[in-house]
Parts: structure tokens; sequence; C-alpha cells
């Protein structure tokens, strides 16, 4: 690998609008668990014993409703798809639960029954929707858990489909924050229902029990409340300001508005005290290095995706950025192929790291070319 060398990001150069560059200590809050992310750079600002396995009571059906919007996109089932609703979804089978109060033997489409799970966190939409897409809630769950493994989360496992407590049916503060991210990257359309505060489904109106979607002081738009006597009070919450957006997760609080309370505490202080800046967009070039042997003669790197990076108010001026790269660079190269690093950098400790990589394919040259190119290392080799 070659030397350190810096990039100049003009985008990152800009007077900062904060004059206060102090970043007090996170708030301290009354929750067994919780964690505060970035959506678009997912890097952590304050978390406490987020990798605790707990049980993550109508959490679960954060997870519901992502299989669900999965069998949804890949055309698996329709929006307008009328459900029979089962004894096994009966509303009077979930005394202990939220539910949208559907009947047996009665038909209700999937569009109503994601509202009863999303919005009235209904455990009897939730049977209801797992029956029509798998069958039955046991195969259900296996795509639960199959998503679950798929997106990372490392310390989850599902049992059931609406969060009742049961054996080994637990998640981690991280892993709900990792799924509250890919809930609103993955199926932005469904996602919308996670801010709807009301509607109404047999002439019973259905409220949504995320108290921050009333509060005037945040742009909150979900996402999952979850209670049970094990889990205590739990909330997944998202919020907006000046296009940044962070994920809130709390477990374990002691009542319903001590876990808006303390949300809310993690959603200021993480707007309050930190920004979200994209040094890099899509498809940005930064480096060209030779490809020898390669039908041309300098390959282009830079970075395919946007890169985002969480910082505090007040320093973006002082982000700085490096990269190395491979020595030896050799045709055939394809696009996205890894050869090198850049890193970010602030107050001269490292923040974050991404791939370098090629934006373009660069195919092998003919005989000829690659020929003159073996001379010319041969060359450049007797003087290094």
């Amino acid at each position: 690998m070659r030397n350190l060398k810096s990039l100049l990001f003009i985008g990152l150069a800009l007077i900062s609008t904060s004059l206060l560059a102090i970043t007090p200590a996170p708030p301290s809050l009354g929750a067994e668990s919780y964690i505060l992310i970035d959506y678009h750079s997912g890097q952590v600002i304050a978390e406490n014993n987020a990798d605790a396995p707990l049980p993550p009571a109508s959490l679960t059906k954060m997870m519901t409703s992502y299989v669900v919007s999965n069998e949804l996109a890949a055309g698996n089932i329709g929006i307008d798809d009328e459900v029979t609703v089962s004894k096994n979804a009966w509303a009077k089978n979930f005394p202990e639960s939220s539910k949208m109060f559907i009947e047996v033997d009665t038909q209700v489409s999937v569009r109503d029954l994601l509202k009863g799970l999303i919005v009235s966190s209904g455990g009897d939409a939730s049977v209801a929707l797992a029956e029509h897409v798998a069958g039955s809630e046991d195969s259900f769950v296996d795509l639960m858990n199959h998503h679950a493994k798929k997106l990372g989360l490392n310390n989850t496992r599902f049992v059931n489909t609406h969060g009742l407590t049961a054996e080994g049916h637990q998640t981690t503060a991280r892993d709900m924050a990792i799924l509250g991210q890919a809930l609103i990257r993955d199926f932005p359309e469904e996602y919308e229902l996670y801010k709807m505060k009301q509607y109404t489904y047999n002439n019973i109106p259905q409220y949504n029990r995320n108290r921050l979607l009333w509060d005037r002081g945040l742009e909150v738009d979900g996402i999952k409340t979850g209670h049970t006597d094990a889990a205590g009070y739990c909330l997944v919450a998202s919020a907006i300001k000046d296009g940044m957006r962070l994920i809130s997760v709390v477990m374990g609080a002691r009542s319903e508005e001590a876990r808006k309370i303390e949300s809310k505490k993690l959603l200021t202080y993480g707007f309050r005290f930190f920004e979200t800046v994209k040094p890099l967009k899509a498809n940005t070039e930064v480096h060209q290095t030779r490809a020898w042997g390669g039908e041309i003669e300098y390959a282009k790197l830079g970075v395919l995706d946007e890169i985002w990076l969480t910082i505090p108010n007040g320093k973006r001026q002082k982000v700085k950025a490096n990269y190395v790269v491979e020595d030896e660079l050799e045709a055939p190269v394809s696009k996205g192929q890894i050869v090198g690093k850049i890193f970010f950098q602030l107050d001269d400790e490292d923040i974050a790291e991404v791939p370098l990589v090629a934006l373009e394919d660069v195919p092998e040259g003919g005989w000829f070319t690659r020929l003159i190119d073996a001379i010319s290392r041969w060359f450049s080799s007797l003087f290094d």
C-alpha cells in the first residue's frame, strides 16, 4: 500500500454556522437499554447496554411488517388481497395484547391489516397477515428470522409475530435500530403508515400509541411502541430535522410516559449537538491510478455510493480525509472492485473508513499493450 495521500473536500471546508464546539456527554436515561443512531451514516451517537438481549414486546411487529412489505415488493401477495380471518387470528385470542378487533371468518384486506398491525399494534392482525403470507404463523416466523439474519440482527430471535412473552423471543436495542433503518430505507411507501396517528376499522377508532407523533417539538414520523410486564415500556422512534434523520431505541422504561420522555431526550440531544454531512456523492472520482495491461491507461477511483458522516456541531471544517491505494493494479479491473481505502479523520482521530473502488471496468488490453506495459514495469522495478 502507498503512503497516505490527502483529499480536499470543498464541501467540508464550509464555515460552520455553530459557534459552540463543546459536545456534552449524552443524557442518562431511566431505561434498561437504549441507543441513538444517525439513519444515513449508521453512526452511534449514544448508547447504554445496547447489546443486552431483552424481550421486544410489540417491537416484534416491525419485523412482521418488514416481511409483509418484502412479500408485497416481490409480488407474492397484493395490497388488496382479501384475507379470511382464522380462529388463530381471532381478536379474543389476545386478551393481553393490542388488537384491531377482527372477527373469525370475516375478510379483511392486506391494506387494512397493515394499518391494524402498525397503527393499533394488533396482535390479531399480525397472525392474519402471517397466515396469508406463509400459511401458518410458525412458517412466517422462519421468514422473520431469515430476514433478521440477512439484516445483521445478530442478537435477535423471533418465536412469534406479535411479541407476547415467549421463551427465546429476544432482541437488542442495537438490532432494533438497524431494523428501523431497514424499514425506512427498503420500504418507504409502507413506512408512511408508521406516522398515522389514528384510523377507523369496523367503526372502532384505532389510535397510535407512539405519543411522540403528537409532539410539536420534534418531527417524529415513526416507529413503534411495545409493552409487556417482562419487557417494560419500549419505543423505537425516528425524527427528521434539517435533512438529518435520527433513530432512537428505548427498552425497559418504567411507564408509557417515561418511554416518551426518555426517547425525546435522546433525539433532542442528537439534533442539538450533532450534524450529518455528505463529503462524497455517489460516483465521485478522487484519484486515478495506472492500470497495467489495460485497454485504458489509468483507472478512475472513488466511491459508488453516497458517503455520510455524523460529526459534532461546529467541527465541519475540521474533517480531513486521506486515502491509500494498492501499488499494483492489473487489468482486467471490474467496476466496484476494491483497490484501497479512504479514511476520514476529525481532531487526528479516525471517525470512518470506506472502500476506495474502481468507478469503471478496465478490460485487458491487446497483446502489444500488455507487452509494452510489462517492459515498462520491468524498467521501473530497476529503480525502485
